[in-house]
């Protein structure tokens, strides 16, 4: 390829572009931290500089939409300019920022998938495909579209037959069952499988049974598949899949950010809490004590509650919650999840029961006995039904071994620096085999956020906490 990467390459990424850069459709079928974003971001460069496109379309869940524009900057080349629109989730009225296509740049649209459910978002993505008329379309965690009868999968599987070139990116195209490639792969070329109908796809590769709800209503559901073989024939020609595992020169330690947003009923609690802490951090009358229990309250309201002085908790729905099971759906493998409030780790736990059945979850905090946690350790490192450990950082972050976990993720965070890299070592020690992937799940625009990016610059929070720089979060 005549083409100058910005950023180096592994090889497994070469690998699938040279394979996959000049097809017009192509789904890349990549681990999460393997790089599929960087591959993607080069794809877009390879067909720009051969003229073949003038722009793109980043299509990704509302967590993640958002770190394109960075990714962009960072992987894309110099010497292509760019102009990057992204998508306002906020705002009600119609969004339009393309007049008219934009000579000798190339122009981007990240947009949230959650946006094509509604007519605001079909419309700027559809003028947008319009306009450029030379267009690639990706859609990052392609499994947000696996439901045929989802309004925005039926929206987007319209607008993509506006594109000139289709990509999906997904670590995990299957979640639950083979018939969830159907629609994706319907996303890039309706023939690719041979099916122009979900349910003659479904016909040949799953045999259906009738089950009746508590409505006594008919319900088909999958009772076994079949010719998968063949299945997995036709993806090959089409697709690139990557396992972390093969990938021998990625770092053995990467880091990803999610980001999610508070809900309505939070923010509007949030608004006021933040308000009250200014005035009380302000105060020089007030105790150091009664200062950072505003902060705490703040971060605790982040991570979906508020314990009150007599201990009584009010609950709220968890955004945090539902981005973990995505999560949760895009990778396969051992997973650590550190969540700094013993509320949390009991609801994660009690959800992942409820979700993936006995033995999936072991937890420890403060008032597990040691003999339990040393048969939690010795349960996730042995027990191959074992996938989760719900711990908090302060009672496991120390002297563990967990180095089955090839997944960590950070469901809050504490403000000890230490803490953080204390805890991040209990899987990346002496017996991990494979690289691993840490996830940082971030409630943006919070305190939950200037935690994290203190945290990155290596700031030990609690000397800085009653300081400026605790008042600028606020602010």
């Amino acid at each position: 390829m005549d083409y100058k990467f910005k950023t180096k390459p592994y090889k497994h990424q070469i690998d699938a572009l040279n394979k996959a850069a000049h097809q017009v459709e192509w789904a890349y079928f990549m681990d999460m931290g393997t790089g599929k974003t960087k591959t993607t971001i080069d794809n877009i460069g390879i067909l720009y500089q051969q003229r073949k496109i003038n722009s793109a379309l980043v299509v990704a869940p509302k967590s993640v939409y958002l770190n394109w524009e960075q990714e962009i900057k960072t992987h894309l080349p110099d010497d292509i300019k760019r102009n990057i629109h992204c998508w306002n989730v906020s705002k009600t009225t119609k969004w339009n920022p393309f007049k008219e296509k934009l000579v000798g740049s190339c122009s981007f649209l990240l947009m949230n998938v959650e946006s094509l459910s509604t007519k605001r978002g079909v419309d700027a993505a559809a003028n947008f495909l319009k306009i450029n008329q030379h267009a690639l379309f990706a859609i990052d965690e392609a499994t947000t579209i696996k439901n045929p009868r989802a309004k925005r999968t039926k929206h987007i599987l319209a607008l993509s037959t506006l594109s000139k070139y289709r990509r999906i990116l997904t670590g995990s195209p299957v979640t639950k069952s083979p018939l969830d490639l159907y629609t994706q792969c319907a996303f890039l070329n309706k023939g690719l499988l041979g099916y122009d109908s979900y349910y003659a796809f479904r016909a040949r590769y799953a045999v259906m049974h009738t089950i009746y709800t508590n409505a006594n209503t008919q319900v088909q559901i999958p009772k076994y598949y079949c010719n998968l073989g063949e299945l997995e024939t036709k993806l090959k020609a089409f697709s690139t899949r990557i396992r972390k595992d093969q990938c021998l020169d990625i770092p053995p330690k990467i880091y990803k950010q999610r980001y999610v947003h508070l809900s309505y009923e939070q923010q509007k609690v949030y608004d006021s809490l933040r308000k009250n802490a200014l005035a009380i951090l302000e105060d020089s009358t007030v105790s150091y004590t009664n200062k950072l229990t505003e902060i705490l309250r703040l971060h605790q309201l982040c991570n979906g509650f508020l314990k009150n002085d007599d201990g009584l908790i009010t609950e709220f729905k968890n955004p945090k919650l539902e981005e973990l099971d995505l999560i949760i759906d895009e990778v396969s493998g051992k997973m650590i999840i550190w969540a700094n409030y013993v509320k949390n780790i009991e609801d994660i736990s009690s959800h992942l029961l409820k979700r993936f059945g006995k033995g999936s979850v072991v937890s420890m905090y403060g008032a597990t006995d040691l003999a339990s946690r040393q048969n939690a350790v010795k349960f996730f490192q042995n027990a191959p039904e074992c996938r989760f450990f719900v711990a908090n950082p302060q009672t496991g972050g120390h002297g563990l071994t967990l180095t089955k976990a090839e997944y960590v993720v950070y469901y809050s965070n504490n403000y000890n620096l230490e803490l953080r890299w204390q805890s991040e070592d209990r899987a990346h020690r002496i017996g991990q085999t494979k690289n691993v992937t840490y996830i940082d799940l971030i409630m943006k625009d919070t305190v939950d956020q200037r935690i994290v990016e203190a945290l990155d610059k290596k700031m030990d929070i609690s000397a800085q906490t009653m300081g400026e720089e605790i008042k600028k979060w606020l602010q």
